[in-house]
């Protein structure tokens, strides 16, 4: 008699679950095996035990985000969960006190952002296609800029009028929607604010991120009921396509297979540019670090300064740090740089309107010139407006989801790294004018 053979195999949606790509019981063991090191008091204060609670949590927090319904949709998802649970977690002592002193350390002091940053800036950037990027530099890039400035006085004027001020509604408004998301935008935006104020990042950061995040969900808003206006309005409508004439929307980057040692070569063109922003900042300490860092590998890149392996090989080790490494650093942000108390008190009826100004401002200004520029109206819009008001790379996803414009991708990406560089670059010298 012939008998059944059972696989051992087991289904279902708790055992086919992966978070980063670790099954959930699996998953779930190692988010045990953390809460009992720490509550033994034995997760080591050096680099290890950091890095044990970001990348544990923030992949946990980050899963759980993409996954709650209003959250996943129109809060952020994922990038917006992991930031404020980890913060939360630091502000209401549910993580221990050395713990928490010790991921502080590691995030700021030991330079785990500026090496995250330093990824994200050269292989972003050396990852476009130099024919995409030099096209876009004659309509695009202008429209963006317009679009950023008249935002940016857009929401200076309305806060003169409503009490805000110009100086406070542009440096902690306008600044942080347009600096290209949290990691490479209100981060350093922070980090350029302590420097010139001489004071405390983590409570600058606090009253940065709120505007980021406010805009970020009025942009993905905005550009699903735009989109749905375009449908009945052709002529305005590209259906994906930034112009009618020419190959501008129809250029598109690509993604580098990896190459262990490749890998290895891609960490020292970031850490060389890293080090070239350092020079760059000695002798003009008001134009930060950051900035240096875009300016010269925007300068490689359309110069063809790189053989192609270098670039390839930044993007290659860009690739494997956003993809490893993004939902530690939202979860180190939440944990060392957000005050939730600070957060608490920013939600005012004033800064509300001043959210809805830039958001407004920048979306129908980039229609407007786009179409002047020969754009599509729906699509300058939707990737020179409020892209330019998003958290960055996952806030462009989300954005362009939202208005099924995926296609845009690499003109969201291009209008946030090189708006969000003018940011930067501009800041120093705004933070003091108005301080």
């Amino acid at each position: 008699m012939e008998q059944n053979v059972k696989s051992n195999k087991r289904t279902g949606w708790f055992w086919e679950t992966k978070i980063s790509n670790i099954s959930l019981p699996l998953y779930l063991i190692m988010v045990v095996v953390l809460i009992v090191v720490m509550a033994l008091g034995k997760l080591p204060t050096s680099m290890m035990g950091p890095i044990a609670v970001l990348v544990i949590l923030g992949n946990l927090f980050h899963f759980i985000g993409n996954r709650l319904p209003i959250i996943k949709d129109y809060l952020g998802g994922g990038s917006v969960f992991a930031i404020f649970a980890s913060a939360a977690l630091a502000t209401f002592g549910i993580l221990p006190h050395e713990v928490v002193e010790s991921t502080k350390n590691f995030v700021g002091g030991m330079g785990f952002l500026d090496f995250y940053i330093a990824a994200l800036i050269a292989g972003s950037i050396l990852g476009m296609n130099r024919d995409l990027l030099i096209k876009a530099s004659v309509r695009f890039i202008p429209v963006a800029l317009i679009s950023m400035v008249a935002s940016f006085f857009a929401v200076g004027l309305v806060g003169a009028l409503i009490g805000n001020g110009f100086g406070n509604s542009v440096l902690y408004i306008s600044m942080p929607a347009m600096a290209g998301g949290v990691g490479a935008g209100a981060v350093p935006l922070s980090s350029i604010y302590a420097h010139a104020l001489h004071g405390d990042a983590s409570q600058i950061i606090s009253r940065l991120i709120p505007a980021t995040a406010m805009t970020n969900v009025l942009a993905i808003i905005g550009a699903a009921l735009v989109s749905r206006l375009g449908k009945s309005v052709p002529k305005l409508n590209g259906e994906g396509k930034m112009m009618a004439k020419g190959d501008l929307g129809d250029v598109e980057t690509t993604e580098v297979k990896p190459d262990i040692q490749q890998l290895g070569v891609g960490l020292l063109v970031a850490i060389t540019f890293f080090l070239l922003g350092q020079i760059g900042n000695y002798f003009v300490p008001k134009v930060h670090a950051y900035a240096f860092i875009i300016i010269f590998v925007f300068i490689c890149k359309v110069g063809n300064l790189l053989p192609k392996y270098y670039e390839n090989a930044a993007t290659m080790f860009n690739q494997l740090i956003v993809k490893n490494l993004t939902a530690a650093v939202l979860a180190g942000i939440g944990i060392a740089l957000l005050n939730l108390n600070v957060l608490a008190n920013a939600f005012t009826w004033q800064f509300v309107v001043l959210c809805l100004t830039s958001v407004l401002t920048i979306s129908l200004v980039a229609g407007f010139v786009g179409k002047l520029f020969g754009l599509y109206p729906i699509e300058a819009a939707i990737a020179a407006g409020f892209c330019n008001n998003s958290m960055g790379g996952t806030g462009n996803v989300a954005v362009l989801s939202a208005s099924d414009r995926m296609g845009l991708i690499a003109f969201a990406q291009m209008g946030n790294r090189l708006g969000g560089a003018l940011v930067l670059i501009i800041s120093g010298f705004l933070i003091q004018l108005f301080s």
